[in-house]
């Protein structure tokens, strides 16, 4: 009898490399499916030649097909940073809407239970704090974030619907900022662009005045999150997410003094849209999923610095 096999998209990503390792180590057959626009090979280039590792390299806006039986479906493959789905615009709908509908297709097809990557970013630009899954958010459809905004929400929309209509087995993770080995340094987001110019020492870039919160959880801690909710019996949304909330100013200070920069933070307009405060609310997770982050900010800071050295300072 072989081994159960998992899809994983977007399984060269920062976040899909991580699950790979995961199933690998729980015993499963993973295959990864990635057509590498955001993602890197040499993320999972340590799985490579794995027996029970294979790469698709395929874009799942196209029709998707997986060969023998699928017991697990991760749909992660989507740009996720502002300064790819801004470049990306039309493939970041493609792929939370036909990518969705593709997963959601092969799942119904193998009987397999399905899992998709949402995010904060449904919730907008927050009226409510800290954020609660009950919350439908405060969203501009037709802002420069729109575009990743509503292709989650859609994807949520449409998971949900399959759900309900043909009784197909799903879960739906609303993912937080999330660091940890793996990221990309010129994805756009805060923690690499602090980390990485405060070791070239440069100056920080923040945008407006730097007292905007975001609240960063460590990449294990999102992986265990996810595993639970896939394995466990609830199918509407669950924050994953460390509600230790922090401005941008403070978290500046913080990777200035961890890696003994003498940068300075600079400050520039703030982008459109740009959410002002974020913070998991995660009592569901913790009542359905018996989880909660297990690192502190700075512990899991420790390992993500040392990978960021390397690729900074070689």
């Amino acid at each position: 009898m072989g081994k159960e096999k998992v899809l994983i998209t977007g399984g060269a990503g920062f976040l899909g490399s991580h699950l790979c390792d995961r199933f690998i180590k729980e015993g499963y057959h993973v295959v990864a499916m990635d057509n590498l626009l955001t993602g890197d090979i040499e993320n999972i280039a340590h799985l490579m030649g794995h027996p029970d590792f294979e790469f698709q390299h395929h874009d799942v806006s196209k029709y998707v097909h997986v060969s023998g039986k699928v017991k697990y479906i991760l749909h992660f493959a989507s740009p996720a940073s502002p300064i790819d789905y801004l470049k990306m615009p039309i493939q970041t709908m493609k792929v939370g809407s036909l990518g969705t509908l593709n997963c959601l297709g092969l799942a119904k097809d193998k009987g397999a239970r399905m899992l998709i990557a949402s995010t904060s970013e449904v919730y907008g630009d927050p009226l409510v704090h800290p954020q609660t899954e009950d919350y439908w958010g405060n969203v501009n459809p037709v802002g420069p974030r729109g575009v990743y905004d509503e292709a989650k929400r859609f994807q949520e929309a449409l998971t949900m619907a399959y759900h309900t209509y043909h009784g197909l087995e799903t879960r739906i993770v609303r993912i937080f900022n999330t660091f940890g080995p793996r990221m990309r340094l010129d994805d756009g987001r805060v923690l690499p662009a602090f980390i990485s110019q405060a070791l070239r020492g440069e100056d920080l870039t923040a945008f407006g005045d730097g007292s905007q919160t975001r609240s960063f959880t460590y990449v294990d801690d999102l992986v265990e999150g996810i595993y639970r909710l896939l394995l466990s019996d609830y199918a509407h949304p669950v924050n994953i997410g460390n509600p230790d909330e922090i401005t941008i100013n403070e978290f500046g200070e913080e990777i200035i003094r961890l890696t003994g920069s003498k940068s300075k933070i600079k400050y520039f307009d703030l982008p459109k849209d740009d959410p002002k405060q974020r913070k998991p609310d995660i009592t569901l997770a913790k009542k359905v999923l018996g989880w909660e982050p297990k690192y502190t900010r700075s512990k899991g800071l420790e390992p993500t610095l040392e990978y960021f050295k390397k690729k900074v300072l070689g």
